[in-house]
Order: C-alpha cells, then sequence, then structure tokens
C-alpha cells in the first residue's frame, strides 16, 4: 500500500453521505473541517485533490425541516437544492479557514458521457488543479436521479477519478473496508488488506451485483475500483473517522482496503485513447510540430496543422499524421473539423478573430494526447 499511495501526486477523494450528514442529522461541521485540514495539508506537501462530496438531499431535508425522507422525485430534487448551499458553504469557508481555494462544480453522469461536456469537464478541473484551488464535486441531483436512486456517489468518484487522470481513488465511507464475507453473519471473514482492481471474486466478497446492499453499499465501491482501475487508479476504500486518515494513507500507513490498479496510468490512457474511441479525423502536420509534438512533450497549435482530414467534432479522438501519412500522436480535438480548417497555419492568437471565440489556443492539449 505505502508506494502506492506515497507517490500519489493527484488525488480524488469521495466522501459518503452517512460521513458527511453525521448519520442522517444535517452537515457534519467538525467532521468536514477535519477533512479540510487534511487536503489543506495534501496540498502543501504539492499533492493536487479532487472532493467529490455526498449529503446534499439529507442537509435539504434538516433545512426544509423534513423528518422523513420524501418519495416524490420533485421533492428528492428540490432537498438536494437546498442541501447544496450549505454543503458549498461548509467547505468553502473550512478550506478558506486554512488558505485554502475551492470551487464547487456539479457534475451529472451524462456530463461525462457526452465528448464535448466531458472535454469541457475536464478542462475546468484541470484548470482549477493548475490554479492551486480544491474542487468540490457534487453529483446535481436537481436535474437527474442518478444518486438519488442508486443511493450514492461512488461512481461518479470513479469518472472524476477517469476525468482527471487521477493516482488514487479514496473512498471514506463507515465501513473499515471490504471483508471476505460479511463479518456479521460469518465468523470466518477476513478483512481484505489488498487486491486486485476488477478481480471477479471481489464482487462476490461484496454481495454481488443482485445484493440489495445491505453491507454498506461495498458492491458499489468495489465496482467504482474496477471504473477508477481503468484509467489506471488503484482505489482505497477506509473508514472516514479514522484519525488523520488521509495523511496516514499518503505516508504509508496500511488502513483500509486498498484495491491496485494492474495497468499504469500513462499506458491505460493510451489504451483507452487506441481501443476504446473510434477516429473520427485527423491532421497533417508539418515538421515543426511534428519535433514540438514528440521531443518537447508541448501542445498541438493551430499554426502547425497544414491539412485537416475528415469530419469530427470538439472532444473527439483525432490522428496526428506527419506529412508522410504516419501517425504520430492522437488525442482530443478542442475544436470541429470544420474550426480546424478555418484555423489552420494561422498563431492561437488570431482563433478569436477567425472563428469569433476562442475555446483553447490548442487544438489539442499536452494533457489530451498520446504518443503511440
Amino acid at each position: 500500500m505505502s508506494d502506492v499511495l506515497r507517490n500519489a501526486r493527484r488525488l480524488v477523494v469521495k466522501v459518503g453521505s452517512s460521513l458527511v450528514t453525521n448519520e442522517g442529522r444535517g452537515v457534519d461541521a467538525e467532521a468536514i473541517g477535519n477533512w479540510c485540514r487534511q487536503l489543506a495539508e495534501l496540498a502543501a506537501q504539492g499533492r493536487e485533490v479532487v472532493m467529490v462530496s455526498s449529503g446534499a438531499i439529507v442537509e435539504g431535508m434538516k433545512r426544509l425541516g423534513w423528518t422523513t425522507r420524501p418519495t416524490e422525485l420533485h421533492e428528492l430534487q428540490a432537498a438536494a437544492a437546498v442541501g447544496q448551499m450549505g454543503l458549498a458553504q461548509m467547505y468553502e469557508s473550512k478550506l478558506r479557514e486554512r488558505g485554502i481555494g475551492s470551487a464547487q462544480v456539479l457534475l451529472t453522469h451524462a456530463d461525462l458521457a457526452d465528448r464535448e461536456r466531458y472535454l469541457n469537464a475536464r478542462s475546468t478541473l484541470l484548470t482549477l488543479l493548475a490554479l492551486k484551488v480544491i474542487p468540490v464535486i457534487n453529483e446535481n441531483d436537481t436535474v437527474v436521479n442518478d444518486e438519488i436512486k442508486f443511493g450514492d456517489n461512488d461512481t461518479l468518484g470513479a469518472l472524476v477519478a477517469n476525468l482527471v487522470d487521477a493516482d488514487v481513488l479514496v473512498i471514506l465511507t463507515d465501513q473499515t473496508g471490504l471483508y471476505s464475507a460479511d463479518p456479521r453473519k460469518d465468523p470466518q471473514a477476513r478483512f481484505v488488506h489488498e487486491a486486485r482492481a476488477g478481480d471477479p471474486a471481489l464482487e462476490q466478497m461484496a454481495g454481488g451485483a443482485g445484493s440489495s446492499l445491505g453491507r454498506g453499499g461495498m458492491i458499489t465501491k468495489v465496482l467504482a475500483a474496477k471504473r477508477a482501475a481503468s484509467s489506471g487508479a488503484s482505489t482505497v476504500i477506509a473508514w472516514g473517522r479514522e484519525p488523520d486518515v488521509l495523511l496516514r494513507l499518503v505516508d504509508g500507513a496500511v488502513i483500509g482496503t486498498l484495491l491496485v490498479a494492474s495497468t499504469p496510468k500513462l499506458a491505460a490512457r493510451k489504451q483507452w485513447m487506441a481501443d476504446h474511441l473510434q477516429l473520427r479525423g485527423a491532421v497533417v502536420v508539418d515538421d515543426g510540430a511534428v519535433a514540438k509534438l514528440r521531443d518537447e512533450g508541448k501542445s498541438l497549435l493551430p499554426i502547425g496543422v497544414v491539412e485537416v482530414q475528415g469530419e469530427f467534432a470538439r472532444g473527439d479522438v483525432i490522428a496526428v499524421r506527419n506529412a508522410g501519412g504516419v501517425e504520430v500522436a492522437r488525442g482530443l480535438a478542442n475544436y470541429a473539423s470544420s474550426e480546424a480548417r478555418l484555423i489552420a497555419r494561422r498563431p492561437s492568437s488570431q482563433i478569436a478573430e477567425l472563428l469569433g471565440y476562442c475555446n483553447e489556443p490548442e487544438l489539442i492539449h499536452r494533457t489530451n494526447l498520446v504518443l503511440p
């Protein structure tokens, strides 16, 4: 466990609603303050952190004076809207006390399924991290019912880990970790300290796909770890009230269950680019651009593009080819093919003049680019 966490530079921390709301009694200011203190210390160590927090509906119920959880979807969504105010306010004030800036980001699974919205969300989050701001992400329960229906944000935490190329996903929960069986029913149940993310046996241990999620929703956490591993992120499942849990984890302490990603992060991203997305088109670039990409790890600027091939939209994966037609890279396009044709061979300073707007100065940003 020690090396995976010690070497982690970018972490996604997901906190369950029972922890955030102190078992449903409303936002737990002390607990959030404690996690924010640890987040600030991680930032001081030079690490980048993204927070994914549950708890909006429960906090909204408290503010509205509701003692029982409503069943009507619109009432649940109204509670979420009210509760978001309390959550955002609490994280902002606790992080500000530590001299750390924060940003609220509301996402839905649909945002991450749509190519253009995926790219927009990724660009925004990476910009916030570069500005040393901690994004606090919540599911946008006001417009969707995914979390309301399934009960947790574990999947969202994994999708965010994929989105920002995190090294580690830390899921803080009211359980100490994963057991081989339900310890309340099986005295032979053993604690799983470490395993391979995606191992089918883990799903059986957690209750299987048909489980009623009676073990603290452990199946959703195991599946989240599998999803996070697809982009090379390992996952830790740990008790959220463990003293200094985040700081001790990155110091190498053995806490909770570590589910290790078997594919390294860069290899996973290359695999994703290579296998899982159909190439929509290509750009041919000059020798100077090839050298910048290959030898200096730079982004692809429009000025280096000599030809645009095929039709593609913003967020599509496209090939980058040299004058001889050999693929030298592939990546996510910041501009559609029609826009790329207008800005090819032009300096980035002219993009706004040519298009009437400027998404980004690069045609493909280096963080969205992989070399063969």
